[in-house]
């Protein structure tokens, strides 16, 4: 039987997954959560084989509740979610420690299969974005949000999902102090002036769920 936790922000998104994993033969939901720090617990607690992590989450992120997840237990497998394509969520998410990644446009019978394989030791990744990963060219990359750090990605998705500069520091264990320095770097590496532009520019790269 292969046990699932299932991370997301939308309850009807988690519901409507967990109905459908119900009703298939040797999978068992063990649980949800609706953000990265209640799936590093609840990683820890429950031992699922499988987690459906959401990437785009109020927080930490999927980002890092993948690696923290990954580093403090290797035999939970982690499979990203969301309903962005864009090569960088991708890219970042594999590097966290991710064994595949599914858009939830994706159907229910790939999920599953998804699911199947990585829990047999395999990789997966979208068929969609696989060709994407292939030639993707991080020094070359038209997309400005390539050049951050992990963190200064991390406080990006913070700030454009209108985060306070006190809730990301409480977020991340840092002083507010830290966190306008990170803002700094970010403003001065993508060329904004403030959080406005920022999230109008995260906009047009598809870092935002405008749909949200």
């Amino acid at each position: 039987m292969t046990r699932v936790l299932i991370v997301d922000d939308h309850e009807l998104v988690r519901t409507g997954i967990e109905r459908v994993l119900a009703d298939t033969e040797g999978i068992e939901v063990v649980g949800q959560a609706c953000d990265g720090e209640k799936a590093i617990t609840m990683a820890r607690d429950l031992a699922p084989d499988i987690v459906l992590m959401d990437v785009k989450m109020p927080g930490i992120g999927g980002v890092e509740a993948t690696r923290k997840i990954t580093r403090s237990n290797p035999d939970v497998y982690v499979i990203g979610l969301t309903a962005s394509g864009d090569n960088t969520f991708v890219q970042r998410l594999l590097q966290a420690g991710a064994r595949g990644y599914l858009t939830k446009g994706t159907s229910f019978e790939e999920v599953v299969r998804a699911i199947r394989l990585v829990a047999s030791g395999q990789h997966y990744v979208d068929p969609t974005l696989a060709s994407g990963l292939l030639v993707r060219d991080p020094q070359n990359s038209s997309n400005p949000f390539d050049q951050l750090s992990d963190r200064e990605m991390q406080v990006t998705l913070m700030i454009v999902n209108c985060q306070k500069v006190q809730e990301i520091a409480d977020s991340l264990f840092v002083s507010p102090r830290t966190v306008n320095t990170y803002r700094y770097r970010i403003f001065e590496k993508l060329g904004v002036r403030n959080d406005v532009e920022l999230t109008h520019l995260a906009m047009r790269h598809k870092l935002v769920d405008v749909t949200d």
